[in-house]
């Protein structure tokens, strides 16, 4: 059987999804086995989003999936925060080993656009899901998307999360820090986003209260042998998730007239206005193909706006990215080709020319030389950009974005 669970964590309680999974897996290992576990991104720009819009599956076998159904639901009234306004469980059982293409294609509308429970429970009706929410149940939404996501996706990476228990959560974790930069320089590019090395960051480590103390993102061999370097104190279990992230999967190509709010795309054009570094220190620059599309670099994207501040127009290139009140927010770029040249005044006598009058062309600033010319004249410029793709520091880096590492050893 597959069991869905979605939105039981909490930003403000320090609860997490795939802390009760892990939960629920070890409830059920006496009479269960539990044969793959999934952790599914879902669409990162929903409005109802968790914090990294995750949902869970689990894949069993057992000879009792009533008593599976009966610990999940257990679990769910034990650690979901139902406290919490933004806290809306919901959980699906599907008694097959597989979901089929109809959940495939329900839960790639939920990665790459927005789905209403309505239709989560229509199509969970329709293909034998039985779903259970709790509050508003908004939950179903994802539950039901994690059911279907091992046949919705060919790409797969692995996390390894660590997780501490109630009593150790709003306490600073007891890690060694450097300890990571040994995992780091160990299993990169096994692994990734383990820290930034230009910054000293160790992103593996939440900055948020919650039951995660660290976790790696990597192969499935990787993220185990980076583990071994960690030093931590009051692990209270562990656990490896099959997971969409760092796969693009949220990503579809398209020209800038389909972009719309709410979806992630991946868009070629020409810069035709150059980059503007505006309040707050983003960076917004204008690309078009077949209409305009304001582009922009955040602040927290750190040195990476340096690589957008250096386009000009005239520039080819790919942005990647989602789109929000109308402009696409950028993971990472392609410069497909630079403008080189640029049009000026022409030199003559060691200076520019100026203006003879309108639309009279140019003529020398020298006093004894009669010297014209008609128009503007290209001249080489130096770029230090180069063409190739760029990309966030790991710091700032969404779940689902593929890092540029990936593209060369994938």
């Amino acid at each position: 059987m597959i069991v869905g669970i979605d939105d039981t964590d909490s930003a403000t309680r320090g609860m997490c999804t795939t802390y009760l999974a892990a939960v629920v897996a070890e409830r059920v290992s006496g009479f269960a086995r539990v044969r793959d576990r999934l952790l599914v991104r879902l669409n990162p720009d929903v409005e109802h989003k968790t914090r990294g819009n995750a949902a869970l599956a689990l894949h069993v076998e057992t000879d009792a999936p009533e008593r599976v159904e009966s610990a999940v639901v257990d679990a769910v009234e034990e650690h979901a925060v139902f406290e919490d306004a933004k806290t809306n469980p919901g959980v699906g059982f599907l008694r097959e080993d597989e979901p089929n293409e109809a959940l495939a294609r329900y839960t790639e509308r939920a990665v790459h656009g927005y789905v209403e429970q309505e239709e989560a429970r229509r199509v969970a009706g329709e293909n034998g899901v039985r779903l259970r929410g709790w509050k508003n149940g908004r939950g179903v939404v994802g539950a039901l998307a994690a059911v279907g996501a091992s046949r919705a996706f060919e790409d797969w990476t692995y996390e390894l999360l660590v997780y501490r228990g109630r009593d150790e959560r709003g306490e600073e974790r007891r890690v060694s820090y450097d300890s990571f930069f040994d995992a780091h320089q160990a299993t990169y590019p096994r692994t990734w986003d383990t820290v930034d090395e230009e910054t000293g960051e160790v992103v593996a480590v939440p900055a948020t209260d919650g039951p995660v103390v660290y976790g790696l993102r990597g192969t499935f061999g990787g993220v185990w042998d980076a583990n071994a370097y960690v030093d931590v104190e009051g692990a209270e279990r562990l656990a490896v998730y099959r997971t969409n992230q760092g796969t693009d999967a949220h990503l579809v190509d398209a020209r800038a007239t389909e972009t719309r709010d709410g979806g992630s795309y991946i868009v070629e054009g020409d810069v035709i206005e150059p980059p503007e570094t505006r309040e707050g220190g983003h960076v917004f620059f204008t690309v078009e193909d077949d209409v305009r599309l304001d582009c922009s670099a955040f602040e927290p994207t750190g040195r990476f706006r340096g690589t957008v501040r250096s386009l000009r127009e005239g520039d080819r290139v790919v942005v990647c990215g989602s789109v929000s009140d109308g402009t696409l927010k950028i993971e990472k770029l392609r410069v497909v080709s630079l403008n080189r040249v640029r049009r000026v005044k022409p030199t003559c006598c060691g200076r520019r020319m100026e203006s003879a009058g309108r639309r009279q062309g140019y003529r020398c600033r020298a006093d004894s030389c009669d010297q014209t010319a008609d128009s503007l004249v290209e001249e080489t410029v130096e770029r230090e950009l180069e063409e190739g793709w760029y990309e966030v520091p790991p710091s700032a880096r969404r779940h689902l974005s593929k890092p540029l590492i990936r593209h060369e050893t994938v």
